[in-house]
């Protein structure tokens, strides 16, 4: 399996599919590359070259005791982008790993990336303070760092819902989808699934979107439980100069896993990305 190795001797894992413009994919929490593989097969299929990592911590890749942090991560990407000599790039984000993007604009530029896209993005504050009062408190962030400290397994099983919106009516969530969220999750170590936690809640990534002068779609569900969108993308476009915001109507967080979302998504993607 393909590697790479980080400036502190983390091994990244990476999948690389196709020949064309690069396009990588950055995960959400607590899941890893497999999570994005319909999207990347898709960008793969149609002219594309679609790559997606395991962050630190995550499936495959290494799992160090330090640097479960968004600037670590965005320092990954960087390597990663840098080591395959990508150029050109269309980021595309989910949860956290929309906020890997944001961080790896904050913090590296746009030298080597043509768009990105977030989806159901962390940005740009999850936290609930006296400047953003449409953040969620401490406290639920409290709960998912005890839900995984004291048993992770059942934690996850009950996060499956929300995540895909299984508790909706309507909902077309196969039990497959859950279990294999369920398996994803149980590959993450616990030092950086509980580390991760504090990243994507706490870290204000305000000044990173100031950075983003790429074309830019920003799309989130109006019924995410879990980064309510009034918090996130509502908020995210306004700060991305000309962002295109695209709302999709009762989409969960996991959108781009679950019917009938995800192929709207799809090919939202892949005119964003041919446009």
């Amino acid at each position: 399996m393909p590697f790479i190795s980080t400036k502190d001797d983390t091994e990244i894992y990476y999948k690389d599919w196709g020949t064309g413009q690069p396009v990588v994919f950055s995960h959400g929490w607590p899941l890893n590359a497999d999570a994005w593989d319909p999207q990347v097969r898709m960008m793969a299929e149609n002219g594309f070259r679609a790559i997606a990592h395991d962050r630190r911590g995550h499936g495959r890749s290494g799992q160090p005791w330090d640097g479960n942090d968004l600037d670590t991560y965005a320092d990954d990407l960087a390597q990663l982008i840098e080591t395959l000599d990508l150029r050109d790039v269309i980021l595309v984000g989910h949860s956290t790993g929309g906020g890997e993007v944001t961080r790896y604009i904050g913090r590296h530029g746009t030298g080597r990336v043509a768009k990105a896209v977030l989806l159901s993005a962390i940005p740009p504050l999850m936290l609930k303070t006296e400047a953003n009062p449409e953040g969620l408190p401490l406290e639920v962030f409290d709960e998912i760092r005890k839900g995984v400290a004291t048993d992770r397994s059942q934690f996850y099983e009950d996060l499956s819902v929300p995540f895909y919106g299984a508790n909706r009516p309507g909902s077309q969530v196969s039990q497959g989808t859950r279990d294999a969220f369920w398996l994803w999750c149980l590959q993450v170590g616990i030092k950086g699934s509980y580390d991760c936690v504090k990243a994507f809640s706490e870290t204000d990534l305000t000044e990173d979107l100031k950075r983003f002068d790429i074309p830019t779609l920003i799309a989130h569900g109006d019924d995410d439980q879990i980064v309510p969108i009034v918090a996130a993308a509502e908020k995210s476009s306004k700060i991305v100069k000309d962002a295109t915001l695209k709302v999709y109507p009762g989409a969960p967080h996991g959108l781009s896993m679950v019917a009938p979302f995800k192929d709207v998504f799809d090919a939202d993607l892949l005119a964003f990305a041919r446009g």
